[in-house]
Order: structure tokens, then sequence, then C-alpha cells
């Protein structure tokens, strides 16, 4: 049976079954839960999110490169970016990759592009948006490090001779 993925492109029927492999081919007993190796491989600090991210890079080049739109292309790179960056946070991540499903998601993209239509065009408003997002992250964060390190600063130096804290005079750090 083909995929429904690919009845425009019947050389991308592979991706459909190797995504649902890595987010959704199994069942938690007893619940609707569904999950994949994604979060099992991914649980394997460093070389589970590597792998699981090298996957999901493969499958998204080759949905790339047969003819996607650039729109569709930018949403499925979000996606990816997304699930490894919070998906490489020690337990946060396997719990993240539990539920945010990547793979799924840019299948879903791709049906939609090939089957309906939707998501054309450039994706520059996302592109705009997303590079928006990281300059007021970055910022965010510039401004709470320079906040850490005035702080740090004014706690070592205002406390008594040295620069030592006023409660490790005595020699004792307690």
């Amino acid at each position: 049976m083909q995929s429904t993925t690919n009845k425009k492109n019947p050389s991308l029927g592979w991706i459909e079954p190797i995504s649902k492999l890595m987010d959704s081919a199994f069942t938690i007993p007893g619940t609707s839960i569904k999950f994949g190796l994604d979060p099992v491989i991914g649980s394997i600090p460093v070389i589970g999110d590597l792998s699981t991210f090298l996957v999901s890079l493969m499958l998204f080049l080759n949905m790339a490169r047969h003819g996607a739109s650039r729109k569709v292309v930018v949403l499925m790179a979000i996606n990816i970016v997304v699930d490894f960056a919070v998906g490489s946070i020690p337990f946060l991540g396997w719990i993240f990759d539990f539920a945010f499903r990547a793979n799924d998601k840019n299948v879903r993209l791709l049906k939609e592009h090939y089957l309906e239509g939707k998501h054309q065009g450039s994706g520059a408003g996302i592109i705009f948006i997303m590079i928006a997002v990281l300059l007021v992250f970055l910022g965010l964060l510039i401004f709470g490090i320079y906040k850490l390190v005035v702080f740090l600063l004014g706690y070592f130096t205002n406390s008594g001779n040295s620069g030592v804290p006023n409660n490790w005079q005595s020699g004792v750090p307690f």
C-alpha cells in the first residue's frame, strides 16, 4: 500500500514509516499514549540525542530535496532544531521527546503541502520571526549574565577586606 504522503512524489514512500517508527510506533498499554524509538534511543546521553537528530536530519533532507516549498522546509527545520535542543536537556528532554514528535509533525507538513496545497511561499516571514525571537532571547541572556556579574562583583567586593565574604573571614565557609 502506497503512503498518502507521496501521491505526488512516490519516491518519498519510505519516509512516513520511518517517521512513525521514530515517533509513534508503540502505545503504552492501557493508554492512548504513543511513542517511538526517539525517546528510547534519546535516553542514552549524547549518543542517543545525536543519533535521533541524524535520523530526523536524513528525513528532512530527503523531504526538502523532493520539491517541498521553502516555507515547508523552514517549518520542518524549526521542528528538528527544537526537538534536538530541548530533547538534549537531561530528563526534561526525555519527557519532551514523548510529546513533541518532530518527525510526525514534518510528515504532516509534507502531506498538507502535497495533498492540500498548504504552506506555499518562501517562508521569509517565519525566518524573520525566528530571528527576532532569537535576538530577544540573546538580549535577555546577555542582560541576565550582566546582572549576575554585577551581583557577584558587588557581593565579593563589598563584604569586607580582601574581597572575601564576611562568613568566610573566620576560615570556615559556613
